[in-house]
């Protein structure tokens, strides 16, 4: 398969070194620097870039008619449009907010155990997420994923990085040195707490996520996302 690779830094190279030990090739390396020459070459593209550039890798591939795996994350305000484009082109879109196996198990894990906590009062939610000082956005997108899947059981209706109010989810958003990625949720009451928490050794589970998706994803048509890969539906 011929990866089209759309940002080059350290998940970039993470992804190359992956795709090339599963027998794939690399056709297009796109930085700042150059521009989308050999894209029409690519079977899939995967876009791990940066937020002020996502919707224009994304939608340039849609009109390459390339199907596009993006894990990027703080540029969702422009996600529905990204999905009207796609269907517009007829193409095919996967986003993740985290590509890792282990990750998506754990946000059927928190969208179940939110579920059983919902009319339990007593216990108030609040969340911590750990990266690297390199994360350009806070929180991570994993952990706004983690929050949606409380808020669409709960009665909690958004989350912030303040001083939270009533039915408001604190995030903890912390930048730590060569943290790969650490992501907790607490439901403490007066008495006790409950936690479940995942912590990636190295970005080597993304990467791989990541591939992964893009050889799914390949031929087909429509929106879809890592719980179709890994066919949690």
């Amino acid at each position: 398969m011929k990866i089209a690779l759309l940002g080059y830094g350290k998940m970039g190279k993470e992804i190359e070194k992956i795709a090339l030990e599963r027998g794939h090739e690399i056709v297009l390396k796109k930085t700042e620097e150059n521009d989308f020459n050999g894209l029409e070459n690519a079977d899939v593209a995967i876009d791990f870039s940066i937020p002020t550039a996502a919707t224009e890798n994304i939608s340039t591939c849609f009109n390459y008619n390339i199907p596009v795996v993006s894990g990027t994350t703080g540029w969702l305000e422009q996600y529905d449009e990204m999905v009207v484009l796609c269907n517009e082109k007829n193409g095919a879109f996967l986003y993740g907010s985290n590509f890792s196996v282990g990750v998506n198990l754990f946000f059927e894990l928190n969208a179940y155990l939110a579920k059983l906590m919902a009319n339990i009062k007593e216990y108030n939610v609040s969340m911590e997420e750990i990266h690297h000082t390199q994360k350009l956005d806070a929180p991570s997108g994993t952990a706004i994923s983690l929050a949606d899947g409380i808020i669409a059981a709960t009665d909690y209706t958004n989350w912030t990085l303040e001083n939270p109010s009533e039915n408001q989810i604190h995030i903890d958003a912390k930048r730590i040195e060569d943290v790969p990625g650490t992501h907790s949720v607490f439901y403490k009451s007066a008495v006790d707490e409950i936690e479940i928490k995942h912590t990636a050794f190295s970005r080597q589970g993304f990467a791989l996520g990541a591939v992964v998706a893009a050889e799914w994803i390949k031929g087909k048509k429509g929106i879809f996302s890592m719980k179709d890969v890994l066919n949690l539906g």
